[in-house]
């Protein structure tokens, strides 16, 4: 806009009463083009427009004359809109300084009109600009205003077109007997449907419901005050079904809870609403923001704090900058000052649910339990206070941190849920307690947890760690299998995987696959090395690590590993161990690699001959 401003510097200034015709002093056709299809978001905020310039007009009009009549009336029929109020109008030296001069509303133009300026801290929008912005949806726009503050001015009249042009001119005392202001608009070819009665009607109670004024589409009242959550209900009972009913009109859900949001200093009240059914942490949430009772945006995403997601908020402010076009949040210290203000109330919310209410919480946290725990990783107090209440996954069942550090002296945890499933099972039947911390947040939660219950242990689980918990078998016993493990070994080595031999629970698991982040970033090393080209596999050979191999962990109590260890033929135990590992990785729900899945044909194919023989006799090898 300031590009429009420099040129508007050269307008008239002085008042004129012929009705020769003047010029804009910018493209206007071009500025049309501007506002449609670059600044405003839809032809609808025309009459937003229209319902600002009528507001600030009535409240510079009461900054003089508190008692003066406070009404705004539209009128829609026939493709043509008038809108009256009773502000406080404008003289001919105005008219040709706030209606011809583009930009001039947005400064202090040489004193003239004082009365405006005076209170612009309180004024919704910029008067000019926004009324031009009616050419979006108007192809003639024509202004008949009367001042408050110049008894005795007669009437004057603007009438403008979109080809630029517009002719000023006064008018008899009758043409206006009062102060204030009436504008007149007529549809440009294709755009009438804007003017209707029915859709001025819905956008003038979308945009102005909590405007402090009466406004009036005809007969029918837009202005609905106080707002909802500033009126008196018989009980808090009555207070959250009736805004219950306010989140279904305006937003199409019903919440679980409504959460007062009353800033004094930032002047903003209002409430959010906490949605029913869960939303990703990703998913921008838009918020419906009023600004001194306009409604300025219902897509303002910068409102709240990220991890706020799980709510929908609408409020009105006084003390929040718009954008140029008026549609969004200007990102400013002040947004981020209420942004701090409004995530600390949502806070205390939660705060106050888990010291009295933990039905209402536990309700809550059955939905957005992320939500919390995207809030806790940066805040102890909040971990602190949700600690006995947000769940986990552990070998216990789904625990609470707090619950699950009672009944463990070491809180074990997986930084993965395939790491967690390789292990539950066994390490539940040593008694050893995992949590699950594959899950969005819950690694971070779980290594906090110090800091907020002192004297906890917190370790993460590796593949020696569980080891360590297994039984090893009797020696002599071992030693008799040495045959058995060396020929299983020497078939998973090429997989970079090593077999030991251990006694755990439960007996039906025959074997385990263990391995951890270390040695996956190293298998996948030495994988990358043997495909690269001399160059590549000297530098990813210079990486090589000290990581430990992952291990098969085959378990002596049960008896299928042990008719596998009586074998002597060392290319039958190399397709049964090949099964084992392939069933491991199965069960471990692990995502298999090229190599692993050919290890999986080929074990089954090589079980299927060896089945197919033993059947029929003698094979072709000599076998039986």
């Amino acid at each position: 806009m300031d590009s429009m401003t420099s040129q508007s510097s050269q307008a008239p200034r002085t008042p004129q009463s012929s009705q020769s015709p003047h010029t804009f002093q910018v493209d206007l056709r071009g500025l049309v083009d501007l506002l449609s299809h670059h600044l405003y978001s839809s032809p609808k905020v025309y009459l937003r427009e229209l319902l600002q310039n009528a507001v600030d007009a009535i409240t510079a009009r009461r900054a003089e004359e508190p008692d003066a009549p406070a009404r705004v009336r539209l009128f829609a029929a026939g493709g043509a809109l008038r809108v009256e109020d009773s502000g406080v109008g404008l003289t001919e030296s105005d008219v040709h300084n706030l209606l011809a001069t583009i930009g001039r509303s947005s400064k202090r133009a040489d004193g003239i009109a004082d009365g405006l300026q005076e209170v612009r801290s309180d004024f919704l929008g910029q008067f000019g600009i926004g009324l031009l912005a009616c050419f979006v949806v108007a192809e003639r726009i024509r202004v008949v205003s009367r001042s408050a503050r110049t008894p005795g001015a007669p009437p004057v009249e603007w009438t403008a077109t979109d080809d630029g042009s517009y002719t000023v001119r006064t008018l008899p005392d009758e043409a206006r007997p009062e102060p204030g202001t009436t504008v007149h608009l007529v549809a440009r070819p294709g755009a009438a449907e804007w003017l209707s009665h029915a859709r001025v009607l819905s956008l003038a109670r979308d945009f102005g419901s909590l405007l402090p004024y009466d406004v009036r589409v005809g007969d029918e009242a837009v202005t609905d005050l106080p707002a909802p959550w500033d009126r008196a209900y018989p009980s808090p009972t009555t207070r959250r079904v009736a805004l219950a009913r306010h989140c279904h009109d305006l937003f199409g859900f019903t919440p679980l809870d409504a959460i007062e949001l009353d800033v004094p200093l930032a002047a903003i009240r209002g409430v959010a609403y906490v949605l029913p059914s869960a939303v990703s942490p990703a998913q921008r949430a838009s918020h419906r923001v009023h600004l001194k009772g306009m409604l300025l945006t219902e897509r303002a995403e910068q409102l709240l704090p990220d991890w706020a997601f799980f709510v929908r908020c609408v409020l009105d402010t006084d003390s929040l900058r718009p954008t140029a076009s008026r549609e969004s949040l200007y990102e400013d210290e002040t947004l981020a000052a209420v942004r701090e203000a409004l995530g600390e109330r949502i806070r205390g919310w939660l705060t106050g649910l888990a010291a009295g209410d933990p039905e209402r919480l536990a309700a809550f946290l059955s939905v957005h339990y992320l939500g919390v725990k995207s809030l806790a990783r940066h805040d102890r107090g909040m971990l602190r206070t949700m600690l006995p209440w947000l769940p986990f996954e552990t070998t216990d069942g789904r625990l609470s941190l707090e619950e699950f550090a009672q009944r463990h002296p070491v809180v074990h945890f997986t930084r993965t849920v395939e790491e967690y499933r390789q292990v539950a099972p066994i390490a539940s039947a040593q008694g050893v307690g995992v949590v699950n911390g594959g899950y969005t947040y819950d690694s971070e939660l779980v290594e906090a947890l110090p800091s907020v219950r002192p004297g906890t242990v917190v370790a993460e689980l590796d593949a020696d760690t569980v080891t360590a918990h297994l039984d090893t078998p009797d020696p002599d016993e071992e030693l008799a299998l040495t045959g058995f493990l060396s020929a299983a070994r020497a078939k998973l080595d090429p997989l970079g995987c090593d077999v030991v031999l251990r006694a755990f629970h439960p007996l039906s698991v025959p074997a385990l696959h263990l391995d951890d982040r270390s040695s996956r970033h190293e298998q996948a090393r030495a994988e990358a090395e043997e495909r690269a080209d001399d160059l590549w596999a000297g530098i990813l050979g210079s990486l090589r690590g000290s990581a430990p191999r992952a291990r098969l962990v085959l378990n002596h109590l049960n008896p299928l590993i042990r008719r596998i260890s009586s074998l002597n033929d060392p290319e039958l135990i190399g397709t049964a161990t090949e099964s084992l590992y392939g069933q491991a990785l199965l069960m471990a729900q692990r995502p298999l690699r090229p190599a692993d899945s050919a290890l999986l044909n080929r074990a089954f194919i090589g079980l299927l001959e060896w089945a197919t023989h033993g059947e029929t006799g003698t094979g072709e090898d000599g076998r039986k």
